[in-house]
């Protein structure tokens, strides 16, 4: 089978093509990555190559040996459903996690996204954390999200309550809560380990200023999840435009409830 027929790549160029036509991806910014099924590896393998070996930037030793579907350094969003092969790649990591290489695609030359050290140190800790559920990483520069990184404090708590109260399936789609990474340069190893380290208790990180990160275990969900945090968001946002303040809002009682009627855990510190 051709890559460009597999269920999964049609499944991710939908999502990156999504992501566009919400205005999450501005020129080349945001990126997208999948890991791979061990079918879904066997299926398209008569179409792989065998690139040069690269450094990762990081060690990923619970990835070892496996494939990815990501986003190319540079690419732009909007040309992922007009040009998937020079817009997209499969990456294999080596059998130590320290290295990759591209069996697939960017065919104009190029790079995997310089996120990568922060997308595989993700999947590796979301790999561990759920058994081996998640496969998709996602990161976009969502609007109102960014803007809110202006105005609230930087704080986990902070961010979670406030989205919680927008809407009142957000407990429901993100009860875990929402993570926040300070002001970091993108694409090293420091805002890597920041992100990782809040993804052994989020499913989505905010970065002050960027935009967010969202992982889940398959592109439905994932996309579905940075959606409704970027629409809690943009009523945040309206509600504070128009007035400042809240005449009123869901309470920790209405939380409390929400959460035993629909039967999902919010954690203590978020009440």
């Amino acid at each position: 089978m051709r890559v460009l027929d597999a269920e999964f790549t049609k499944g991710f160029i939908r999502m990156a093509d999504d992501g566009w036509q919400q205005g999450w991806h501005e020129r080349n910014g945001g990126n997208l990555s999948y890991r791979m099924k061990p079918e879904e590896v066997d299926a398209v393998r008569e179409d792989f190559k065998e690139g040069q070996w690269q450094d990762i930037g990081t060690v990923v030793p619970d990835l070892a040996g496996e494939f990815f579907l990501v986003t190319g350094s540079g690419k732009f969003f909007r040309n992922v459903i007009i040009k998937p092969e020079d817009s997209l790649c499969i990456v294999e990591i080596d059998e130590k996690g320290e290295k990759y290489r591209i069996v697939w695609g960017l065919i104009n030359g190029g790079k995997p996204t310089s996120e990568l050290p922060s997308h595989l140190m993700n999947h590796e800790v979301k790999k561990r954390v759920t058994n081996g559920r998640y496969r998709v990483i996602y990161h976009a520069h969502t609007t109102n999200t960014i803007a809110l990184t202006f105005v609230l404090p930087l704080e986990d708590k902070v961010f979670t309550r406030q989205l919680w109260e927008m809407a009142t399936e957000c407990p429901v789609v993100f009860p875990d809560g929402i993570g926040v990474v300070p002001w970091m340069v993108p694409g090293g190893k420091e805002i890597a380990v920041a992100t990782s380290r809040l993804m052994e208790d989020y499913d989505v990180a905010i970065w002050a200023h960027h935009g967010m990160f969202a992982a889940g275990e398959d592109f439905d969900l994932t996309f579905g999840l940075m959606h409704t945090v970027e629409k809690s968001a943009e009523i945040l946002v309206k509600t504070l435009s128009m007035t400042g303040t809240k005449r009123q809002t869901i309470t920790t009682d209405n939380l409390r409830q929400l959460a035993k009627d629909f039967g999902v855990t919010l954690p203590e510190k978020f009440l």
